[in-house]
């Protein structure tokens, strides 16, 4: 019982991580750029 309650929580928070990444790459936000142009090493397009 406990293993399905905890593996129903692991779950849950790994499709919200998901759901935030998909989110973020929809609104435009990088995984890889944290648009801190200052210490970019000329990877990202943002100026």
């Amino acid at each position: 019982m406990g293993t399905v309650i905890v593996g129903l929580a692991l779950a849950t928070v790994v499709g919200l991580v998901i759901r935030s990444m998909v989110k973020d790459k929809k609104a435009g936000k990088s995984l890889q750029c944290g648009c801190d142009c200052e210490h970019c090493g000329g990877h990202c397009s943002h100026e």
